[in-house]
């Protein structure tokens, strides 16, 4: 399992950064996608495949209903972050190059400007609380390194790619949640229809989708169902 999240993770970082400007050289950007895609999908099944060979193992701490609330609410959180990440992202280049005004954050954006990141990493933590089993600990944990890990390299990379927007976009944002909030750099706000309601509708689907899924109720059925 470390092995095969080592790759995983450490293929992801490699191809995105310090090998991707060579490759493209080399292969084009076609060709640097098929062979991103491939080494993704190949390393993601290597990860899944020893994850489903581990052994089960004695819980790494008991969980009661008390972690079961914590997690329910931080996945309704992640749920909303990753519902508002995928409308009105300020920070999405302009399809015909032209250079855009910063604006100031709004919504989910506001929280931190990495929010899709920051869902996964949640989805991680939760997971991990919920079945403390070491396998899934270590793959829910590569997933947590990947998306924090990787929003920061991506700062890096952006600053460089949109030196007219990305700068001051950091300057009004954050990289950690609510950190620019509280230091007057943006406001706090209402996170937007699409983000609170799309957030919902996910959180209760996914958390019910466990029940036909694995064989046991999640979030809120844990009490319902």
């Amino acid at each position: 399992m470390l092995i095969a999240a080592v790759a995983f993770v450490g293929s992801h970082f490699l191809l995105s950064h310090p090998l991707r400007a060579g490759l493209v050289a080399r292969v084009g950007e076609r060709g640097f996608a098929a062979v991103y895609s491939l080494v993704a999908f190949a390393t993601l099944g290597w990860l899944a495949a020893a994850y489903r060979a581990a052994p089960a193992a004695t819980p790494l701490w008991p969980v009661g209903d008390e972690i079961w609330a914590v997690a329910t609410l931080v996945m309704l959180v992640a749920s909303v972050l990753f519902a508002g990440s995928l409308v009105r992202n300020p920070a999405l280049p302009d399809p015909g190059g032209a250079a855009k005004p910063v604006p100031e954050a709004r919504g989910v954006f506001a929280v931190t400007r990495h929010p899709m990141m920051w869902a996964f990493a949640l989805w991680g933590t939760v997971h991990i609380l919920v079945y403390p089993d070491p396998s899934n600990v270590v793959l829910a944990g590569a997933i947590i390194v990947l998306a924090l890990v990787g929003a920061h390299l991506q700062d890096r990379k952006k600053a460089r790619l949109q030196p007219d927007f990305w700068p001051e976009w950091q300057r009004r944002t954050s990289y950690l949640p609510f950190a620019a909030i509280t230091r007057g750099r943006a406001r706090i706000g209402t996170p937007g229809g699409h983000a609170l309601g799309g957030g919902v509708v996910l959180w209760l689907a996914a958390t019910w989708a466990h029940i036909p899924l694995v064989g046991w109720a999640a979030g809120i059925w844990r009490w319902i169902v």
